[in-house]
């Protein structure tokens, strides 16, 4: 007779729904039988990595048998010059994602909460959930954080609150004011995650560098990504910049070599190919407007564009839309398992890819 492992797991773990990340295009094409499907599902980067990170992938493929530098100093020092910063207030992740599940681990549990907004990424409830701690979701305003409503959850039980800016799935932003606010209103027990994801791919010039409050708030962590902007989603890496003492007690719970050596090489790299950069970056302002467009001639109500994608809703329903898009050999990603069930989201792709999703959608529609 089969055990039943929930009755062992930890507290936390047996309500846990696991994350739901976007279609694979060989899992679909394997499904369907098809060839020659896109994926805009997952706010990849279509113009795919820098040439420079993968000229150093190459060359660092002799080394595959030693174990790379826990550290990652050479990634270190270069982000540290970029932001004029100290070396020491960067740490590195398995994705952002790692830093903030770090973050989770050292600071939440049993008998502490967790702060996040409805409609917010959903790895912050289920890092939280998974370590024993309470999450408190703040009800959300026209789709975004309401900070208000967050700031009333605040208690001395609060270790973590968590903000992205701009907001995944949703596209909403907070203006810097706003933020800043709220970051000085959260008591110094209480660590503020600012998840800025997406912020090589905002065209906002008020759109906030969370940097900037780093020397006065020594609760605020902020994560990024390569996986984005950078293209390098496949060997998954992230950092995060906050206090030296912060990062100390981050570094306490980070496993050892977990950024491998191909991560770190390309991640140095593409920081260094600014053309390639700028290039992503004219892509996804093109043709994040050619999708607002296509959307909102087909009536459709879309939430703001933002980063490298969309939400729109779907009279009816997004499942059966989105189902038959896949048929179609397209991949969005649906939202209902953020309680959206009306609502799908797009990716920027090339234009071709763009031009076939709208092709496709209007079929269904």
């Amino acid at each position: 007779m089969a055990l039943n492992f929930l009755e062992y797991a930890a507290p936390g773990v047996a309500d846990l729904r696991p994350y739901q990340p976007g279609k694979p295009l060989a899992e679909l094409e394997r499904e369907l039988g098809i060839r020659d499907a896109i994926k805009l599902a997952s706010n990849e980067n279509p113009l795919g990595p820098s040439p420079l990170a993968l000229a150093a992938i190459r060359d660092a493929l002799p080394d595959l048998a030693l174990y790379p530098e826990g550290g990652a100093p050479e990634l270190r020092a270069r982000l540290a010059q970029m932001h004029d910063l100290d070396p020491r207030q960067f740490i590195f992740g398995n994705g952002s994602d790692q830093v903030i599940e770090m973050a989770v681990r050292a600071f939440a549990g049993p008998g502490t909460e967790v702060i996040v907004s409805q409609y917010a990424f959903a790895a912050y409830a289920i890092a939280a959930q998974a370590s024993g701690a309470t999450v408190r979701t703040a009800p959300a305003r026209n789709y975004g954080h309401d900070l208000d409503a967050m700031t009333a959850l605040l208690s001395e039980r609060t270790r973590l609150v968590f903000i992205a800016n701009p907001n995944n799935p949703t596209g909403t932003q907070l203006s810097g004011a706003a933020l800043e606010t709220f970051i000085d209103s959260v008591p110094a027990h209480a660590l503020v995650v600012l998840d800025e994801a997406y912020l090589e791919l905002m065209d906002d010039d008020n759109y906030p560098d969370g940097r900037q409050w780093l020397g006065r708030f020594s609760n605020l962590l902020v994560t990024r990504t390569f996986s984005k902007a950078y293209g390098l989603a496949g060997l998954r890496c992230g950092y995060g910049m906050g206090h030296p003492d912060l990062i100390a007690v981050l570094e306490r719970v980070r496993q050892p070599f977990n950024i491998n050596s191909l991560a770190q090489v390309a991640a140095h790299a593409a920081l260094l190919d600014t053309r390639h950069l700028e290039a992503t970056r004219v892509n996804n302002r093109q043709e994040r407007q050619v999708l607002a467009e296509g959307l909102d001639k087909f009536g459709l109500t879309i939430l703001p564009p933002a980063g490298n994608f969309t939400a729109f809703a779907v009279p009816g329903g997004g499942q059966s839309v989105y189902v038959a898009l896949l048929q179609r050999g397209v991949i969005v990603r649906p939202l209902s398992p953020y309680g959206m069930p009306d609502h799908l989201r797009v990716s920027v792709g090339l234009p071709v890819e763009n031009q076939r999703f709208l092709k496709m959608l209007g079929e269904v529609l």
